[in-house]
Parts: C-alpha cells; sequence; structure tokens
C-alpha cells in the first residue's frame, strides 16, 4: 500500500441522547490513490464514518487523521476540508448558484483565490467531469447525474486529496449512477485522487480497490472486492447481498458446476463459463 493519507485509530462517536454508540472501536487507514468502499446495511455506521473523515463530526474517543491534520485541530478544519471533499446523496443540497460555472466557483471565492488561478480551476474541474459544454447551464435543468457531476467539479476546483463520497449515487437512475462512478474512477486513475466511496450497491464496491464493510459500528470485513465477496453467508447475515454474477457462479457450484470462487462482473462469468464449454479454446 502507498503511504497512508487516512487514519482511524480506535474511534468511538456517540450522537447526543443516544442509548448506543453509532460506532465504537474503529480503526482503518487508507493509502494514498487508493479506492475504498465502505458497504454496511443502514444503521451500521458507514455514513458517520464519513462525516468523521471530513471532521463534520469529531470522535467521541480515538483518533482521525487526514492528510497528517488531526480533526480535533479546530485551527485546522478548514484545511481538511479542503484536502476531503465531500460528495453527498443529493446533489441539489451543494448546488449554490444558478449557473454551473458560478457554482464551481463558490468555494475558490471563499478561499479568495485570484480570479486567473480561479478560471484555470473551473475549466479544469468542468473538463475533468465532462460538464464544459455545460458551464453556462442553469444546474436545476440538468439530471441528476449531471448535477452531481457538478457538485464533483466543485469540489475538484478546491484541488483535494480525498474525495469522500457518502451514498453519491443513492438518488440517481441507473444510467446516472454509472456517470458518476466512471467520473471518480477516472479521477482516482487519472488524477491519483484518494477515494472513499461508501455505497449499498454491491456493483459499485465491486469496481474498488479494497471493501470495508460496517456492521453495527464496528468494521466487520476488509480486504478485496474478491476476499470479501467470497464471504456471502457472513454477508447475508449482516443483511447484505452481493454482486449478482457472484451469487449466480455460488449456485452453480451448488449444482455441481466447476466454477472458480472470486467471480464478480458478466465478462468474468462468461469467460469462465465459455471455459467450461469450450476447454480448448
Amino acid at each position: 500500500m502507498n503511504d497512508t493519507i487516512i487514519s482511524v485509530k480506535d474511534v468511538s462517536f456517540t450522537y447526543e441522547e443516544a442509548a448506543e454508540p453509532a460506532l465504537t472501536g474503529v480503526s482503518m487507514d487508507v493509502g494514498r490513490g487508493e479506492f475504498v468502499a465502505v458497504l454496511g446495511h443502514n444503521g451500521s455506521g458507514k455514513s458517520t464514518l464519513a462525516k468523521l473523515l471530513n471532521a463534520l463530526y469529531l470522535p467521541s474517543e480515538g483518533c482521525v487523521t487526514v492528510c497528517g491534520l488531526d480533526t480535533r485541530d479546530e485551527d485546522q478544519l478548514w484545511n481538511i476540508r479542503q484536502q476531503a471533499g465531500m460528495i453527498f446523496q443529493n446533489p441539489d443540497n451543494q448546488i449554490v448558484a444558478t449557473v454551473v460555472r458560478e457554482d464551481v466557483a463558490f468555494g475558490l471565492e471563499n478561499l479568495g483565490v485570484p480570479h486567473d488561478e480561479m478560471v484555470r480551476r473551473i475549466d479544469e474541474a468542468l473538463a475533468a467531469v465532462r460538464m464544459t459544454d455545460f458551464a453556462q447551464s442553469a444546474p436545476h435543468m440538468l439530471s441528476g447525474g449531471q448535477k452531481q457531476r457538478v457538485a464533483i467539479a466543485g469540489i475538484l476546483a478546491m484541488q483535494p486529496s480525498v474525495i469522500i463520497a457518502d451514498e453519491a449515487t443513492a438518488m440517481l437512475d441507473p444510467s446516472g449512477r454509472a456517470e458518476v462512478l466512471k467520473t471518480i474512477r477516472r479521477l482516482n486513475r487519472d488524477k491519483g485522487i484518494t477515494v472513499v466511496w461508501i455505497t449499498h450497491y454491491m456493483e459499485e464496491a465491486a469496481q474498488a480497490d479494497r471493501i470495508v464493510v460496517m456492521n453495527r459500528g464496528s468494521v466487520a470485513l476488509t480486504g478485496t472486492p474478491r476476499e470479501v465477496f467470497e464471504q456471502v453467508d457472513t454477508l447475508r447475515e449482516m443483511h447484505l447481498d452481493v454482486p449478482h454474477m457472484t451469487d449466480l457462479s455460488q449456485d452453480l457450484r451448488r449444482d455441481g458446476m466447476p466454477l472458480p470462487a472470486g467471480i464478480l462482473t458478466v465478462d468474468e462469468m462468461a469467460k469462465e463459463v465459455c471455459k467450461l464449454l469450450c476447454p480448448s479454446k
């Protein structure tokens, strides 16, 4: 793994007036440039974890550091939020202007970025999410996926090291989900931006470098997508599903078809079935 960019050490968090903690003794590291998916059923603590990574919440116990900055240090909160940009479920909650270009400029204006530098950053951010042609459009006229890409552009213009996405595709249709995830994966690959991708879609998690599974406020499983999704029964005990092809391959193995474990995608399934049907090829 590359050097650590996010470190969570023995973190617990309890909401005011809550009888039970939302997180208990959570520890995890994220390497620079890594794409980590966080899975968990509702109430597992994954969204609470996301907000702790962005210093929207502070740990009741333990320590969270982002880019070497302790989230408990009030003097560093703005720096942390510059370094770790947050994407929420509903893009409408992040869009503040009536023109796309002005919305992307909002955070830069608050930072006092010089005009020429601001123009360059806005142009680069819109190009990165492929929204240049919509720079003068009204955000409310865009599709859900396009709005989410505008929200991502606003974060990119701040030049973060980390993007934390808290159920960023939950309100989108399948094409919108694919559009946003493709954008984030490309930014991770091409720009080296670290991604923490909180989701309840198994097919999205299957595209990550590593998966962290939350259950009842603790880390229950961690590993590569293949390692995690091979544990079908354990995941189901936590009320989680697995990718459709993983589920199908398990059923076929039970019926006697000699398929390998760890199949995640349609392409992988097709390849393995072809091997069985045409072993000479």
